[in-house]
């Protein structure tokens, strides 16, 4: 369910905005906006549509415009023109009022530097939105508590923040963020200040968190890997512009121009790409009752190969048949392939990845089949496809390598 929207949503910054619009809707990018009136395009047409319960990342190099977009979703910074919703209430135009309601129950903010009270306790810190609100000492306290425990902050509450170490500091905003229970937690680089160990660390206990919190969740980060990590799906950002939205695989295997390509050259594909994204879908199968040796040997040749996975007829997977297999039962005159199929086949699932199926390479050079949970036989993953995407190499490159080992 949809839980934020943003549509058409840009922010100028300067005197001469309506000239910059215009200009930007004339097709002008930003430095041309920007020698002309003086104007900074901070956004331009942003649209996206963030679901219940995701974590969506937002993520660019310095100056694409990514914090400026999240301020903008709890109007800390007012968009120029287009519309934001929350729960499908448009907040773009509310007054103060409502606005002040909404950010207290509906949205919290964690920053990068952590905005803490340093000369506070962790539970003051913790409980200071609650306190704000005038929401009496014991009831705020009591809450404070619960998100102290749930970050893994029990026996620190009394400690000052500053003398914490910054990773304890994090999870201290983090407490602070969730102390309200709001329904979406937006946080600007929240890691980007910590060691890379203690980042790594926090990035994990946020995914254990988030299994049990169910929050929606929007993250600003500059750091690819950790966009890859957090996000169920990911935007990225230039030049005040969403380029891309959608999980890292989808960014990885179809980038959606040279801009996405460079920004992901470097991933280390085996741990994103999934047997889904690779697979032979619906190849040609043996049935079992239907498809006597006769059959099978007609459509082994009609596809060119000399294996084929047998299904039953509602396509559950059984195994494979070979070619010789089924030669041998054609020149006994048999009628049905029931005694040489290949059961001891190994099967994978659609979100199986690369670095996962290259393993079996080594047990198997038949194709790998992919099955869902009722075991019903939905494609194929060829070895060539694996180390083709495991190493960069053109499928017609490792076919030749394959060739030749074969004739050595």
């Amino acid at each position: 369910m949809e839980k934020i929207r943003i549509e058409n949503l840009s922010l100028v910054f300067g005197k001469a905005k309506s000239k910059a619009l215009k200009l930007l809707e004339n097709g002008k990018n930003k430095a041309e906006i920007l020698d002309a009136t003086g104007c900074t395009v901070a956004v331009q047409h942003a649209n996206l549509s963030i679901n219940e319960g995701e974590i969506f990342v937002i993520m660019g190099l310095s100056g694409s415009g990514k914090s400026t977009l999240l301020r903008c979703l709890n109007r800390l910074i007012n968009p120029t023109t287009g519309k934001i919703f929350i729960n499908n209430q448009e907040i773009t135009n509310m007054k103060e009022r409502e606005l002040l309601n909404i950010r207290r129950k509906e949205l919290a903010m964690v920053f990068q530097h952590f905005g803490l009270l340093p000369h506070r306790t962790v539970l003051s810190n913790v409980a200071f939105g609650q306190e704000l609100q005038a929401v009496p000492k014991a009831e705020r306290e009591a809450q404070a508590m619960e998100t102290i425990e749930l970050v893994g902050l029990k026996g620190y509450e009394q400690q000052k923040v500053s003398e914490l170490s910054g990773g304890m500091q994090q999870r201290v905003g983090l407490a602070r963020g969730l102390a309200n229970k709001p329904e979406v937690l937006l946080m600007d680089e929240a890691f980007s200040a910590l060691d890379p160990l203690i980042r790594s660390q926090m990035q994990d206990e946020l995914l254990i968190l988030q299994e049990k919190m169910k929050k929606t969740i929007v993250f600003i980060t500059h750091d690819l890997d950790e966009a890859i990590k957090l996000g169920d799906r990911i935007a990225i950002m230039k030049d005040g512009e969403i380029v891309q939205i959608g999980t890292s695989e989808e960014i990885i295997t179809n980038p959606a121009n040279d801009y996405i390509k460079s920004f992901v050259e470097n991933v280390d594909r085996s741990k994103i790409v999934t047997a889904g994204s690779i697979m032979f879908a619906k190849p040609k199968v043996a049935r079992l009752k239907k498809d006597g040796p006769a059959g099978v040997l007609r459509i082994m040749r009609e596809s060119g190969t000399e294996h084929l996975p047998v299904v039953r007829n509602n396509r559950t997977f059984l195994g494979y048949v070979k070619l010789e297999d089924v030669l041998g039962l054609k020149n006994e005159g048999a009628k049905t392939i029931d005694g040489i199929i290949r059961e001891d086949v190994m099967s994978i699932t659609a979100d199986t990845t690369i670095e996962n199926m290259l393993p079996l390479l080594s047990k198997t050079n038949l194709p790998i089949p992919v099955v869902n949970e009722e075991n019903h036989l939905l494609g194929v993953v060829s070895p060539t496809s694996i180390i083709a995407e495991s190493t960069g190499m053109a499928k017609t490159e490792i076919h030749e390598i394959i060739q030749k080992a074969i004739e050595l």
